[in-house]
């Protein structure tokens, strides 16, 4: 498998280390505008190639796989082009500027007869697997209330401050995970409502989601890249049921079910992210022609509800 990733920023590199460790067999190409920057990271990262141009990237006969990783608004065309080249495609999240997108994208992807996959890591994290376990199970009961905290302070630069490059503020960029985990743990939301705290007059970076399940729970999300919390990052969070409940710190580092069958995990840190599982799922998917775990549907789902709690707003 030959994999060329189309943008040299942080993720990239991020990604191309894990790719080295997990899945050595794995050639890894960087392509970006600036030549001199898809020459460094392949350098630095041990690369089996590098382009200066994405077209050049998308070309190559010897890519199989590309794996789209520049500012949102870029992510549409850059999709549609690799298909049309005969690749598969993982783009990075949030996948595209509007939900609207996927339409044209599926439609591409069967023409060509190639697969598409969002690199949505929140739905391979122990934390949100664990989550699912307890849920579905029944060991806390009926879900009533979901409480989830993602509140940090997060310095932002860059196309990230563009809401033109960026597709939204926070909740777009960031936020769309920690919808996709109140979406993946065994719940189906019907319809989520946002309220915005503070000004108004800048792009967002705080927001309260207020989810409604089919199921009859009702969850809320506070999100925000303003709001500080213990050591940068560490918060509680809290799911009831009518038999019992589960704490959990946000990032993973443990589950704690109280009820009749009470319990403590700590659902592992060497993937805590998701990313690995992420990618072994994506590349059995490439290899073999099955579903990933992570669909596009789910994936649409997500974006649907990040644009209804902007409506709301």
């Amino acid at each position: 498998m030959n994999l060329a990733f189309v943008g040299c920023g942080n993720i990239t590199r991020r990604h191309a280390r894990l790719l080295a460790k997990r899945h050595p067999e794995v050639q890894r190409f960087f392509a970006s505008r600036d030549a001199a920057r898809a020459d460094s990271c392949n350098r630095d990262l041990a690369g089996a190639g590098a382009f200066g141009t994405y077209e050049a990237a998308i070309g190559d006969a010897r890519v199989d796989t590309v794996f789209v990783a520049t500012p949102t608004a870029q992510h549409l065309e850059l999709t549609l082009a690799a298909l049309a080249g005969g690749k598969h495609v993982i783009v990075e999240k949030p996948p595209f500027m509007r939900s609207a997108d996927f339409t044209e994208v599926e439609r591409a992807a069967m023409t060509h007869g190639r697969r598409v996959f969002v690199a949505e890591n929140y739905y391979y994290r122990p934390l949100t697997r664990r989550l699912r376990e307890v849920i579905t199970s029944g060991a806390i009961g009926e879900v009533r209330y979901l409480i989830v905290k993602a509140l940090k302070e997060q310095k932002t630069g860059g196309w990230r401050n563009d809401e033109a490059l960026a597709g939204g503020g926070a909740l777009f960029e960031g936020g769309i995970h920690w919808i996709n985990l109140l979406g993946g743990i065994g719940l189906t939301i019907d319809t989520v409502h946002g309220y915005r705290p503070g000004r108004t007059d800048t792009i967002e970076r705080s927001i309260l989601v207020v989810a409604r399940y089919a199921e009859g729970a009702v969850g809320a999300l506070y999100h925000a890249w303003d709001t500080p919390s213990l050591l940068k990052g560490l918060r509680l969070s809290r799911i009831y049921g009518t038999s019992g409940s589960v704490a959990f710190e946000s990032n993973g580092l443990f589950v704690a079910v109280a009820g009749p069958r009470p319990s403590i995990s700590f659902p592992g840190l060497r993937d805590i992210s998701g990313y690995g599982a992420m990618f072994d799922d994506f590349i059995e998917c490439i290899r073999t022609g099955r579903e990933p775990e992570m669909t596009l549907a789910r994936a649409r789902r997500d974006l649907e509800l990040v644009e209804m709690a902007y409506r709301a707003i």
